[in-house]
């Protein structure tokens, strides 16, 4: 006869064996869901990277507005691809997404130097000889007329440099020098000739970040002179004024735009953006340009005054990424780059006019002008350098160009990484 308790055993060890396959059901599922959220997640990693991949190797310009489509032809592959103009540089937004699951990334990339092109130097044709004195170093390939590089004794400075002028190989430059982008010329041009709209006031907020998700933020001060002070502005913003904006060290700026007539950095400025102005841009002593910035002053209609662009270097400046002049009027007067002494630039400078590169400047990059001047207390010395140093070898490997400028190459690669989930 069985016992009444070998029933309770059978009960327990049912309810036991029933938990047991239950567990096993519900880990089972849990394992399948993860399962399909990882696939949908390196799916959707796969499709972020080939958006990259177009972006950076498409020249379609419908991607100036957002374009959504499917990579395969299939609903797991569906992307959003967007590449907009970004001063000097592009930016990409991707979108992929699987169902309900998005993944997106922002990025700014620009393109690879071009090693044919590419040089420490190139001073046009004037025919007249470049000299040099102190202890200036010019170290990588160049560009200079054909009357060549000679030693020079001024302000009671003999010339202490290497014996061969130039630490590299020299060929024969031309009469002008290579020409901007014209595609992106017009793009600057379009941005100072047309009516920006946006609002007038910049809030005394401690900070304002837009992401480049989302429409850009157009601030336009019109003919209200605006000081920038004790906020930080990062992101998708775009600064404008038909005067002057005035960009106090109190301020910090990421990424962002400012367009006017004049731009003054007041000294002790810490940031990395892009300024650009029709008339002048001055940057106060001690300030530190993050890569990638740029400096332009571009002038595309003749103005009543016929006043001369600049860009001036405060001393004790470091500055990296693009300095740039263009002047397309028949104005006399050429357009001036100043940098002022103990600054140090990592990139390119590229002036249209002439450039004055002061005592124990250095530039880890390239230079491309039409002219060079040095004053003293009493003279002005054309096509001079004095104590200054440029190496094209300096600058890092993984630098990259604008579109903009003469040596960038066709190749186009991530810049800088912005947003991503």
């Amino acid at each position: 006869m069985i016992k009444a308790s070998a029933l309770y055993i059978v009960i327990v060890i049912a309810l036991v064996i029933g938990l047991l396959c239950s567990s096993l059901i519900v880990a089972a599922y849990l394992y399948r869901i993860q399962y399909e959220r990882k696939f949908r997640q390196d799916q959707l990693e796969n499709n972020v990277s080939s958006g990259i991949n177009i972006l950076l190797n498409s020249t379609d310009t419908s991607f100036t507005r957002e374009k959504t489509f499917s990579l395969f032809s299939n609903e797991m592959d569906s992307v959003s691809l967007q590449k907009i103009p970004w001063g000097v540089y592009d930016i990409g937004i991707i979108k992929a997404f699987v169902q309900r699951d998005t993944l997106f990334k922002s990025f700014s990339f620009a393109n690879t130097i071009d090693s044919t092109k590419w040089a420490a130097l190139y001073l046009i044709d004037e025919d007249r000889p470049f000299s040099l004195s102190g202890k200036t170093t010019i170290r990588g390939d160049a560009y200079i007329p054909k009357a060549g590089v000679q030693a020079a004794y001024i302000d009671n400075k003999a010339y202490e440099g290497d014996k061969r002028f130039i630490i590299g190989k020299k060929h024969n430059s031309e009469r002008t020098l290579p020409a901007l982008d014209e595609k992106i010329l017009k793009q600057f041009e379009a941005y100072f000739t047309q009516d920006i709209k946006g609002d007038s006031i910049l809030s005394k907020k401690d900070s304002l970040k837009n992401s480049f998700l989302r429409p850009t933020h157009v601030f336009n001060f019109k003919k209200a002179t605006k000081t920038i002070e004790n906020m930080n502005i990062s992101g998708n913003v775009i600064l404008f004024s038909d005067t002057t904006v005035i960009i106090d060290s109190t301020a910090s700026l990421k990424n962002i735009l400012v367009y006017a007539r004049s731009i003054i950095v007041k000294g002790g400025f810490h940031g990395n953006c892009q300024l650009f102005a029709t008339d002048s841009i001055r940057i106060e002593p001690n300030c530190q340009f993050g890569y990638p910035s740029s400096l332009g002053v571009l002038c595309f209609k003749s103005l009543k005054t016929n006043s001369q662009l600049k860009i001036t270097v405060g001393h004790n400046t470091n500055f990296s990424g693009t300095i740039f002049t263009y002047d397309n009027t028949a104005n006399p007067l050429k357009p001036y780059i100043t940098i002022q002494k103990d600054s140090k630039i990592k990139g390119q400078i590229y002036s249209q006019g002439i450039l004055e590169l002061q005592d124990k400047t250095e530039l880890d990059g390239s230079v491309f002008t039409s002219r060079f001047l040095y004053k003293n207390t009493v003279t002005i010395f054309e096509n001079y350098l004095i104590n200054a140093k440029i190496d094209s070898k300096a600058l890092s490997p993984y630098y990259l160009s604008s579109g903009i400028l003469p040596v960038s190459g066709k190749k186009k690669e991530v810049l800088q990484w912005l947003e991503a989930n």
